[in-house]
């Protein structure tokens, strides 16, 4: 019997096409800026639109540059869709206020709960972009899970206390800044369960 491995763990041999770093930040970030600007500019209403449209944009450059969407960010879409449609059609900013709280914690709860339930499912996520031990999943995928409970909770209290204005800037000068440093804190835990692959392995072969 073979032993199972985790993803982001074995070796490949087909390299998957990869999206440069910066790229990927700018295209997350764009619909953010144009929900602003457009709130600014229409109010909530007209930026839920232009937020709905810029998102499907950004998915459509994603799979256009990388030939794949991540499970996450196709996630928050459909959230994005089914919610901001109900907050155009209901003319309730409620619903695109409750969508982080919702996306967040579904996150949140899925990676709990597959840890819980010995699954990590971090690695399907991940496991092209970084290739660490199974501890460093286990880790890894525990604090990811607590973040984005955390930023579901951080999100109720904001939305709930302050001005519509004010969490359209929270979130998108806000949301995305704080889980672009959570990530860059992992960078230890990250090079700490390090694993080589035949990739960096041939790399680092002398050259003959």
């Amino acid at each position: 019997m073979t032993e199972a491995t985790v993803p982001g763990t074995e070796t490949s041999k087909t390299p998957a096409r990869t999206m440069h770093p910066l790229l990927k930040f700018v295209l997350e970030m764009g619909p953010l800026v144009i929900f602003f600007i457009a709130n600014g500019r229409g109010g909530i209403y007209v930026a839920t639109g232009a937020f709905m449209v810029a998102t499907f944009a950004a998915l459509a450059l994603m799979w256009i540059i990388a030939r794949k969407i991540a499970v996450m960010p196709l996630i928050s879409a459909a959230v994005v869709l089914v919610f901001g449609t109900l907050t155009i059609v209901l003319q309730d900013d409620h619903f695109i206020k409750l969508k982080p709280t919702l996306v967040n914690a579904l996150f949140g709860i899925a990676l709990l709960g597959g840890m819980a339930l010995n699954k990590p499912l971090l690695p399907y996520v991940l496991g092209d972009v970084f290739h660490i031990d199974a501890e460093g999943w286990r880790k890894l995928t525990i604090r990811w899970g607590i973040f984005f409970i955390v930023m579901a909770v951080l999100n109720e209290i904001v939305w709930r206390s302050v001005s519509t204005d004010t969490w359209v800037a929270f979130k998108t000068f806000g949301y995305l800044p704080l889980t672009f440093v959570f990530a860059l804190l992992q960078a230890p835990l990250l090079t700490k369960h390090a694993v080589e692959t035949e990739t960096d392995e041939v790399a680092k072969a002398p050259a003959e």
